[in-house]
């Protein structure tokens, strides 16, 4: 039986700076160093951190109610320092809005807490980030 708690993606270079990223499911995506349309790493990273929590909230007040709106805006400030480049005053903005009555209203009042809740317990992206995880480096075939 594989390890459901396993993540694995493989990283393909197609040209200078440009690589394809696909997942065990057959999704796939272009990444570069933003000289072009595609995302950047530090892009994919706050995209990461933005849809990790946004998908827990959709997740808990969907429940509720189904939003008429939902968008999230996630900034960040590339910063060169003492601890080197790294990306710093990471901000979400969320733009959701319910439906009017009785289940709008609980989906609405359960967003500030839901968000929290997403930061501090359940989005595996925004944890990873905020403890610090130690990246390890091997190398050999990658399959």
């Amino acid at each position: 039986m594989a390890d459901d708690n396993h993540r694995s993606l493989s990283l393909n270079r197609t040209d200078l700076g440009k690589f394809e990223v696909t997942n065990p499911r057959g999704g796939s995506l272009v990444t570069g160093k933003g000289d072009d349309a595609d995302f950047t790493p530090g892009e994919l990273l706050m995209v990461a951190i933005a849809s990790c929590t946004g998908v827990d909230v959709d997740m808990l007040t969907a429940r509720r109610a189904e939003p008429d709106r939902f968008k999230v805006r996630v900034e960040a400030d590339k910063m060169k320092d003492e601890q080197g480049n790294h990306l710093g005053n990471i901000t979400l903005t969320f733009d959701i809005a319910f439906p009017e009555g009785e289940k709008g209203d609980q989906a609405r009042e359960v967003v500030p807490a839901m968000v929290q809740r997403s930061r501090e317990r359940l989005c595996t992206v925004g944890r990873t980030v905020q403890i610090g995880t130690p990246i390890t480096d091997q190398f050999g075939p990658v399959e």
